[in-house]
């Protein structure tokens, strides 16, 4: 077991080296340069985001649609994967993590304008869309297209499976000695009768889940970082400091090295907010929206809220509880981010539990939605029987990760992840001269309110 856990930290390291990090982070800043800065649209977007496009063609609502995206991206990357990413590569990671949610909103404006201008109405009435269609349908790489839905359905297993439920059973374990078997069949049944549901089941459940979930954890994150107010503005310098030189953390964290920092932050960044990986789209294309453009904006605002707002404030917590407490050895990140909410009295544990808990839940329930649609592409007429034996190994695989090791399951979901992203990250330099015409036409025109034309059939 310890050589394949050597095996793959040692596959992760190579995904996770220099190329990937200049291709990720060269993309943010390419396309937040080429498309004039479309952060700062932010408040056009969160207006957009809560508005209902009525009439607009779509299986669920913007709102829906960002939800769910949401519900896939605020999970474990948010609370135990930024504490990973301090334990393994100092302080300085979290502002390599906020870096690529603040540049980030670029590029998923632009994955989100790709996935409505190539969307397709399928043959049972439901609209699709994603990397794929775009690389097919913009580039006429169908081979491309269906490297990226392979890969799709091999991280929904790992980003999507397998580490959330190891976190909840982990949770569920240490806070309420529940056992592990027992969680795994908890979340098995539970999963099992939202996803039968279909897009707009999971759309609801996540619309109703993510508003509460978050504003209730970032409430407990601000009360964390009123605790540590004398260690607040030392966690800020020491983040920016070690992000660009060697440094220890404290509390018995060995110190890193700038590539350690940048490495596990943009990796644990990009498992956070996926922009760049090509997830999010996916749900994005089924959004009930009248021009690219609009749901372009919206897609962006998951960034926004995944990583500028609540990575950004659990990395800061995180590093003002190690400040405040350097006498406590902390092996890694579940530990730093448990101490820290140890904090808030009688509520904290089990808040920390609950967020856990919901946060990575939905995750469960928008990955497999993003691998439904990946099965569609590839299986066309033989889909369902497809994915209907996908959704028995995705129940497996949810107990399955209920009661492994934590370890391997982290560096399989960075491989994962970093596979998904090369593709979709080609489709975005490639087609970048498409995202700058309809953004010209539809934005900088002033046109957000115009109708985009028909969808086109599969």
């Amino acid at each position: 077991m310890d050589t394949i856990n050597n095996l793959f930290s040692f596959l992760s390291s190579i995904f996770w080296g220099w190329p990937m990090i200049i291709m990720l982070l060269g993309t943010h800043v390419f396309l937040t340069v080429r498309l004039r800065v479309p952060q700062r649209r932010l408040l056009t977007a969160l207006r957009l985001s809560v508005q209902k496009d009525k009439g607009a063609k779509g299986d669920v609502s913007q709102f829906g649609a960002l939800a769910t995206a949401l519900a896939a991206t605020i999970g474990t990357g948010n609370i135990v994967g930024v504490a990973t990413a301090v334990a393994l590569g100092g302080p300085g990671a979290v502002l390599w993590c906020w870096l690529t949610g603040v540049f980030g909103i670029a590029t998923k404006y632009a994955e989100g304008l790709l996935a409505v201008k190539y969307r397709v109405k399928g043959s049972d009435g439901q609209t699709y869309g994603g990397p794929m269609y775009a690389l097919e349908n913009g580039l006429g790489m169908k081979w491309l297209a269906l490297l990226f839905s392979v890969f799709t359905i091999m991280a929904s297993f790992g980003i999507g499976c397998t580490v959330q439920a190891n976190s909840i059973a982990l949770i569920a374990h240490e806070t309420f000695g529940t056992p592990s078997w027992v969680v795994g069949i908890i979340i098995c049944t539970v999963t099992t009768m939202v996803i039968m549901g279909g897009v707009k089941s999971i759309a609801r459940v996540c619309s109703m889940l993510v508003p509460f979930m978050a504003g209730l954890y970032i409430l407990g994150c601000i009360y964390i970082l009123c605790w540590n107010g004398a260690f607040v503005w030392p966690a800020v310098k020491l983040i920016v400091v070690s992000a660009f030189q060697p440094s220890a953390a404290g509390g018995g964290l060995v110190g890193a090295t700038v590539m350690m920092a940048a490495r596990y932050g943009l990796a644990r960044g990009l498992f956070s907010n996926e922009s760049g990986m090509g997830s999010a789209p996916i749900i994005a294309a089924a959004a009930q929206t009248r021009n690219p453009v609009r749901q372009a904006l919206v897609s962006s605002t998951g960034t926004f809220w995944d990583t500028v707002v609540i990575c950004a404030i659990t990395g800061l917590m995180i590093v003002s509880s190690i400040l405040a407490h350097p006498d406590i050895s902390y092996s890694d990140g579940a530990a730093l981010t448990k101490v820290a909410f140890s904090k808030i009295p009688y509520v904290g544990t089990p808040l920390l539990a609950f967020g856990i808990l919901t946060f990575a839940f939905s995750t469960i329930l928008g990955w497999c939605y993003y691998a439904k649609c990946s099965v569609n592409y590839i299986g066309h007429r033989h889909a369902d029987r497809i994915y209907f034996i996908y959704r028995l190994f995705y129940i497996v695989a949810l107990f399955l990760g209920c009661i492994v090791g934590l370890e391997i399951i982290w560096d399989l979901a960075d491989i994962m992840n970093a596979l998904m992203a090369i593709p979709n990250l080609v489709s975005l330099l490639l087609l970048s001269g498409v995202i700058v015409r309809e953004t010209k036409k539809y934005l900088w025109e002033n046109r957000l309110d115009e109708e985009m034309e028909p969808l086109s059939e599969p």
